[in-house]
């Protein structure tokens, strides 16, 4: 399978991978990714089932990991950065550990490595499923149709950047049915105890987020020795959109090398 990615600038800087989150595309990272440019040569991908990407019934960190690779082969990279938030975030960390030569530094965006209960993406999946897109006549209306299951005015509009309009109607971008069934393996832990990434690692976390707690920085340690842990008071879960300028900043000093 060869991924869909954006160019997002910076030709000639050392490269910087960035996956998106469940649900999510490389579409969701296209000013980030622009202001991240200034020092790196930013691609985004799209992984499986989601974006511009193909769909496959398998959806696994596994398959995820093997894609990732086959696309760094297929662009030439033997190495890169490799910045993951939120579902990325885990595949991200399982790409360090399991594959180290791969990877120059490592970002994870609010995630941390451990099970989720999933309990709001069941609701989102959920909703999604249930809307009628036969009946439907445009996005504002997708989302009203989407309040009943998700009372989050931001995560409607999230969710509703996965339709799409073609000759034939209304239709989701992101397979659906696989990614429904494939939830309770999406939010278990991507590593196992004995994983480790030796290599630098900085995890840029939301404190009114609710992600990642305090007690779950033991983990990360263990998993990531060299870590720096930075926790953004004023953002939630998506810290490159709530709190752009300061998180692109965080990420700059790390690309400067500043501990």
């Amino acid at each position: 399978m060869l991924l869909f990615h954006r160019d997002l600038g910076g030709a000639g800087r050392p490269p910087l991978v960035i996956v998106h989150g469940f649900l999510g595309s490389s579409r969701n990272w296209q000013t980030a990714g622009a202001g991240l440019a200034a020092h790196f040569h930013v691609l985004a991908l799209d992984l499986r089932n989601h974006g511009c990407s193909p769909h496959a019934p398998e959806m696994t960190y596994t398959a995820m990991l093997a894609d990732v690779l086959a696309w760094m082969d297929a662009q030439g990279l033997a190495r890169a950065a490799l910045l993951g938030h939120s579902m990325g975030g885990k595949l991200a960390m399982r790409v360090a550990c399991r594959h180290p030569e791969r990877v120059d530094r490592l970002f994870v965006v609010d995630i941390a490595p451990k099970e989720y209960p999933g309990r709001a993406q069941r609701a989102e999946l959920a909703a999604m499923n249930e809307l009628r897109l036969d009946e439907l006549h445009s996005r504002a209306e997708a989302e009203l149709r989407l309040e009943a299951r998700v009372d989050n005015r931001a995560m409607r509009k999230f969710l509703t950047t996965n339709l799409e309009r073609d000759d034939d109607g209304w239709r989701w971008t992101v397979n659906l049915p696989v990614l429904t069934a494939a939830l309770p393996d999406l939010v278990k832990n991507p590593l196992d105890p004995a994983d480790r990434f030796d290599g630098p690692a900085h995890f840029i976390l939301g404190g009114r987020s609710g992600f990642v707690q305090a007690g779950d920085h033991a983990a990360i340690h263990r998993h990531f020795p060299s870590v720096r842990i930075t926790v953004m008071p004023d953002s939630g879960h998506n810290p490159h959109m709530e709190a752009r300028a300061a998180f692109l900043a965080l990420v700059a000093q790390t690309a400067a090398g500043v501990p």
